[in-house]
């Protein structure tokens, strides 16, 4: 379970959480929406540390995350797949040098354990066909093009199925989605959708999506929290979130919809 509670923080005279609380059931998927600016990633990076809480704190299966010392962050970490709101792949490296990277930096230099592992997460998100459907050959024929290109050969939702890949590798407990829609055509954004409700379902993690889109909360989130003023102004599910008449939250609703 993820547990936040009283969350403060402020960058200078702007002050973005102002004392949030949230529970994250293991293997829910937990939507967080609001406007823009209203804290939504701040809040994903204070879960993994990129952050440190002004006051409250997060905790982890029991763990405070502040104050884990490093290696047991780095520890911490490896059970967290997070896919960034841009993909955020590195544009010198190959598909396969993204995918195999976080092993590769945390020692495991094995090269058929990477390379196994590059096929199954590329498998996963449907970059690569099931093996046994299409044949040994063919499969090894298209792993073989796809692990070698690099990002700029890839479409908006190749790049979004990459970093999906990226944050799988490792068979984390918990998946992190930053906006994992934004940019994207409507028909790539429903696959996204399809996707990241297939993963959690397959692979019984618990995912934490944040987002603005409105057709993403309705299509894959078991709760959804809505941030206002720094504060969890929402917490229900997606026909609780749809008909509610807080004004708050219908405005935000009608808006989006």
């Amino acid at each position: 379970m993820i547990r936040i509670e009283g969350l403060f923080k402020s960058f200078g005279p702007k002050n973005v959480l102002n004392g949030v609380d949230l529970e994250i059931p293991t293997g829910e998927t937990m939507c967080v929406i609001g406007e823009s600016g209203c804290g939504k990633s701040v809040l994903l990076k204070h879960i993994v540390r990129l952050l440190m809480p002004d006051k409250g704190r997060v905790t982890i299966d029991e763990q405070d995350v502040a104050e884990l010392s490093v290696s047991d962050l780095y520890s911490m970490r490896r059970s967290i797949g997070y896919v960034f709101q841009s993909a955020a792949l590195f544009d010198s490296l190959t598909v396969y040098e993204n995918i195999i990277l976080s092993l590769y930096e945390h020692g495991e230099k094995n090269e058929a354990l990477l390379d196994s592992e590059a096929r199954r997460v590329l498998t996963a998100v449907r970059l690569l066909p099931e093996p046994e459907k299409v044949g040994a050959e063919v499969f090894e024929r298209e792993y073989e093009i796809l692990k070698n290109k690099k990002p700029s050969d890839l479409s908006g939702g190749m790049r979004k199925r990459v970093g999906v890949a990226r944050a799988l590798v490792g068979e984390p407990q918990y998946v992190f989605y930053d906006e994992p829609t934004t940019g994207l055509d409507p028909v790539t954004s429903e696959q996204i959708d399809n996707l990241i409700a297939e993963l959690t379902g397959k692979l019984n993690v618990t995912s934490v999506v944040i987002t603005h889109d409105l057709f993403s909360v309705f299509k894959i989130a078991k709760r959804v929290a809505m941030l206002n003023k720094g504060v969890v102004h929402f917490l229900g599910t997606p026909d609780e979130l749809r008909h509610s008449t807080d004004p708050v939250v219908a405005k935000f609703v009608a808006r989006y919809l």
